[in-house]
């Protein structure tokens, strides 16, 4: 048996190495990038574009392609996020928290190079897990019912006390907001509509991408409007920089690196978290586990760390429930089970058997695609960049069409259109107003996720006659009970700890002196 494994495994290589795959691999990772980069066309868009080309190849090259050009478009959307702090898709949200002001010290390049190696190692880390751990964690995954969604949906939100540090009101209020905006369209037992006033298009609710690409990507062309710079910041290219960011990495961040890597992949399992909820989850823990939480949202390299690591990771995740129960971890991974299906290959607990070189050609290409991207991301780092030195006019005006052709083409609707420039008005004056867009956003991407998982709890609940059964004493909901009190009590504890520690440190001086 453990032979039969080994020989699939070589196969498996031997294919993915043959001069041609690998051509394609990297063709599929360059175009990713530059789709990931534009908003609106987000990993899943670029994966369904590019299946009609896959029908005529061979089965596992054709998947490999549709993983890779993924693998592109999750990075891309983070070099967006740094350079004119616009997430090119939704993962990427939480890349603009450190991304754009380390761009805005002049330092881009640091941003863009670590994005690019977390991205890889993150990558890396959740394809030899899909590799070598697939049927067991799977196997965790198919026993999560609504009470275990509806408790990691509110463990998703406890996170906004933790990032809104110093302005916790004002966060939970944002979260809300963006709560009761994903509350618009139809409800999810009797089908009623809910705040469409009367227009029926609004039944099919508030189209998230459309929504985040006002708050984050129009809103920012307003900001840069009303500003007198003439370009987006002041770069000077520095020597060595890629070099001097991989010291740092390994001084200073493996912790963080490895810790955001597992986060990413465990999310990324659960069918339906997301990549968007693993990077919000690994970057509120790099913030409350720091010794100077405050720091992050300056600028810091460890927040870009802990979300491009978590996301890039979080791929992996959730390809396993795809193949190994048919499950699609998301929306990217279903994309990729339709591929298959069109092949004739259906996912699920005998594809290993019955499929079983052709699912080891596409796990270790998938783990050979995040190695690429190393490469293919350096050569396009020194193209990307080179938009800081755009005179801003320009700028301003490609992205507003980017951002509305983007928008248009997410359903082909211009009611995206005009919810894109309201919540672009939004966010202009809601982040004045000290409103925090990311947590509106958060708030507006676990709005379904929670209501759902609640309702069919609550159903649940009521067949059993037991709410503590359903709720609280399955195993898996119980940890993320705890995982959520954790969560909203420790920064209280760790801050007065710190300050304790301060003040003893002061005293012992005070005696010294």
């Amino acid at each position: 048996m453990e032979n039969d494994y080994l020989q699939l495994i070589m196969s498996g290589l031997l294919n993915t190495l043959n001069p041609a795959n690998l051509g394609l691999i990297i063709l599929a990772l360059a175009a990713g990038v530059i789709v990931g980069a534009i908003p609106g066309l987000s990993a899943a868009m670029a994966t369904a574009l590019l299946v009609p080309v896959t029908f005529g190849m061979d089965p596992a090259m054709g998947i490999s392609m549709l993983a890779a050009i993924g693998i592109g478009a999750v990075y891309g959307g983070g070099n967006s996020a740094i350079l004119l702090n616009t997430p090119g898709t939704p993962s990427s949200v939480v890349t603009t928290f450190d991304g754009y002001p380390l761009s805005q010290k002049g330092k881009a390049d640091d941003a863009l190079y670590t994005s690019l190696y977390c991205s890889v190692i993150g990558g890396v880390f959740g394809a030899l897990c899909l590799i070598f751990l697939s049927i067991p964690l799977s196997s965790v995954a198919i026993k999560l019912g609504p009470p275990e969604y509806f408790w990691i949906a509110i463990f998703g939100l406890s996170t906004i006390a933790s990032l809104s540090y110093g302005a916790v009101f004002k966060g939970m209020l944002s979260g809300a907001i963006g709560l009761l905006i994903g509350t618009i369209g139809l409800d999810p037992v009797m089908a009623a509509p809910r705040f469409t006033f009367g227009y029926s298009p609004l039944m099919q609710g508030i189209n998230i991408i459309a929504a985040m690409i006002g708050l984050f990507a129009f809103s920012q062309m307003l900001v840069l409007a009303g500003s007198n710079k003439t370009t987006i910041a002041n770069y000077q290219k520095r020597k060595g920089a890629a070099t001097s960011v991989i010291n740092q990495l390994l001084k200073s961040s493996k912790f963080n690196i490895l810790r955001s890597s597992f986060i990413g992949t465990i999310i990324g399992v659960m069918p339906g978290a997301g990549a968007e909820i693993a990077s919000m989850v690994s970057y509120n823990e790099a913030k409350r586990w720091d010794k100077n939480p405050k720091r992050f949202g300056t600028g810091e390299i460890d927040g870009i760390v802990a979300s491009e690591a978590a996301n890039n990771a979080s791929i992996g995740g959730m390809l396993m429930p795809t193949l190994t129960l048919g499950i699609p971890g998301g929306a990217a991974a279903a994309i990729m089970m339709g591929g298959l299906l069109t092949h004739g290959i259906q996912p699920g607990s005998k594809l290993f058997t019955n499929h079983g070189d052709i699912v080891y050609t596409f796990m270790i290409s998938f783990l050979v695609a995040n190695l690429l991207l190393l490469i293919v991301g350096l050569l396009l780092i020194k193209v990307t960049i080179r938009v800081l030195n755009i005179p801003i006019r320009f700028v301003i005006t490609g992205m507003i069409v980017l951002c509305t052709v983007g928008t248009y083409a997410l359903q082909n609707s211009m009611l995206d259109v005009v919810v894109m420039v309201v919540f672009g008005v939004i966010g202009f004056f809601g982040n004045r107003a000290g409103l925090d867009n990311a947590a509106i956003a958060l708030g507006l991407i676990l709005a379904p996720l929670t209501e759902n998982a609640l309702v069919q709890s609550l159903l649940l609940a009521k067949s059993e006659d037991s709410l503590f059964n359903v709720f609280i004493s399955r195993p898996i909901s119980l940890l993320f009970i705890i995982l959520t009190i954790l969560t909203l009590v420790l920064p209280t504890l760790l801050a007065k700890r710190r300050k304790l520690s301060g003040n003893q440190f002061t005293e012992n001086n005070k005696e010294v002196g």
